[in-house]
């Protein structure tokens, strides 16, 4: 199958998501009622209360919001391969969707293209058209697989692609970046930091960086898969980021 799938047609991302408020405090009660609910059974399984486990709001759509989307694509210039990645992020998601859903409305919504992720199947895509809907935001055709059956969808999940029809564990992208050889940027940072970075440095760039270096990963190993020559690190060209922030958001916390 894969050989059948031009490496040009696709679009890999990565998306990076916090709670909707820095503190568990800050939500309304109705707001922590749901949340509590939400948290039954995650509760009684680690023994901590929903306040304690609000850190992983950013998880699930309903409470949490979308802070950076990264993207790229493959191009040839002159007989060479580079790999153009550019993200959208910010403190204003429904600023930051918008942009985002008029590229892919843009340069990527028709039916030859493939949206590729890591895990893409069972998060980012539908967090990003759940989030779209709640925002008051169209779907756009790529990304809209209403009425379609799974193979009928234009996703690639290069953890699904892993599995091979086994489905009982999950395989990490830093575990398979590593078996495959595939070079990785030094990141200081991981996933379970991005909220702290978000609400308490206000650092969105040092996001942006952490993104990008997901998605040239998802390229490499995509790559891998099909038995091709890794983009050399020299190729990977970083666009000018969309910034989408208020001076202030919604909590009062005043933004650069």
């Amino acid at each position: 199958m894969l050989d059948k799938i031009k490496e040009e047609n696709i679009l890999f991302i990565d998306i990076e998501t916090v709670a909707q408020k820095p503190s568990y405090d800050l939500l309304d009660d109705h707001t922590k009622e749901l949340w509590g609910k939400k948290m039954t059974w995650q509760s009684e399984k680690e023994n901590k209360t929903p306040e304690e486990l609000y850190q992983k709001a950013g998880i699930w759509a309903e409470f949490g919001k979308i802070v950076c989307i990264s993207a790229g694509f493959i191009v040839t210039e002159y007989n060479e391969r580079h790999f153009r990645v550019k993200s959208f992020c910010g403190n204003n998601e429904k600023m930051l969707l918008t942009a985002f859903s008029s590229m892919l409305s843009k340069h990527f919504n028709k039916d030859k293209y493939m949206l590729c992720a890591h895990n893409g199947k069972e998060f980012d895509f539908p967090y990003i058209c759940r989030r779209l809907l709640i925002n008051g935001l169209p779907i756009p055709k790529i990304l809209d697989c209403s009425g379609k059956k799974p193979w009928e969808t234009n996703y690639l999940d290069t953890m699904e692609l892993w599995r091979f029809g086994d489905y009982k564990n999950f395989t990490s992208l830093e575990l398979l970046a590593s078996i495959f050889n595939i070079p990785s940027p030094k990141e200081d940072m991981n996933g379970s930091m991005v909220s702290s970075v978000f609400w308490d440095d206000n650092n969105i760039d040092r996001i942006s960086e952490y993104c990008i270096n997901d998605v040239v990963t998802i390229c490499q190993l995509f790559l891998r898969y099909k038995g091709c020559p890794l983009i050399p690190e020299t190729n990977v060209d970083i666009i000018e980021p969309f910034m989408a922030n208020d001076t202030e958001d919604d909590n009062g916390v005043q933004r650069n």
